[in-house]
């Protein structure tokens, strides 16, 4: 997915990739294939990390960073929650393992720093035409991100119950009469012990699912919803070519 920001002075495209690991299935290769082509397209590379002394996973994730050679800033998320004590040596740590361009703490939530990142990052960027119209903030139509909205309050309600085995088509979208929109929408899943998880005893679970994604939704698209949530198995298909494309991984 690609998040568009344009101001005055310039236009940053910013990719969100999964990072690099070894895949599973075909998901997986999916996953880091994307990543490799967006390491290979970039200007910059972004290594976020939390502040925390870095553990195998940062040290894998930092060795496939220096290997593409590019500018990389290490980003800190979460500086806010942690004194400069704690920070400082989490800095001095990183800075070990790889020689950064830029070293920028952040606080994505409160953005604290943002600015400054963005200011840095200005300063890396070639000259170039912008590539989209002004007014775009991503390659994305609404319905991508009305699925990734309820696909996000799927993992949060669920948390470790349901793993990434989601996929989320939506399947109708129009205006009601009233005002607003009606959108109706199928949740997939892999396993037939994930369906009674999510639609929980009663449907408590599925109903929590959709009054929080609708909410979410709203605030997105300025206008009242009215969200009809299905859920339906579809078997391995993080390893079934066919169903990969049809859930929008091309």
């Amino acid at each position: 997915m690609r998040g568009i920001y344009t101001t005055d002075q310039a236009q940053i495209i910013f990719f969100d990739t999964a990072g690099i690991h070894q895949p599973r299935d075909k998901l997986g290769a999916f996953m880091v294939d994307a990543a490799r082509l967006a390491f290979e397209e970039a200007d910059i590379i972004y290594a976020m990390v939390e502040t925390e002394l870095p553990g195998k996973r940062e040290q894998e994730l930092l060795a496939q960073v220096s290997a593409a050679e590019k500018t990389t800033f290490l980003v800190i998320n979460k500086a806010d929650l942690v004194k400069k004590d704690v920070l400082i040596p989490v800095i001095d740590h990183y800075s070990k393992l790889m020689a950064f361009n830029e070293i920028v703490p952040i606080s994505a939530l409160d953005g604290d720093n943002v600015e400054k990142l963005l200011a840095l990052t200005l300063g890396y960027l070639p000259e170039s035409p912008p590539y989209y119209p002004e007014d775009i903030l991503s390659d994305r139509i609404e319905r991508d991100f009305i699925a990734e909205y309820i696909r996000e309050q799927v993992f949060l309600n669920t948390k470790d119950e349901i793993p990434y085995s989601t996929a989320v088509l939506i399947d109708d979208m129009k205006e009601r009469a009233g005002g607003g929109a009606f959108i109706s929408a199928t949740i997939y899943l892999e396993k037939d012990s994930q369906k009674g998880i999510l639609i929980g005893k009663g449907g408590a679970m599925i109903k929590k699912i959709g009054r929080d994604a609708r909410a979410e939704i709203e605030h997105f698209l300025g206008y009242p919803v009215y969200l009809d949530l299905y859920v339906k198995i579809q078997k391995k298909w993080r390893k079934d070519g066919k169903a990969l494309k049809r859930f929008g991984y091309r």
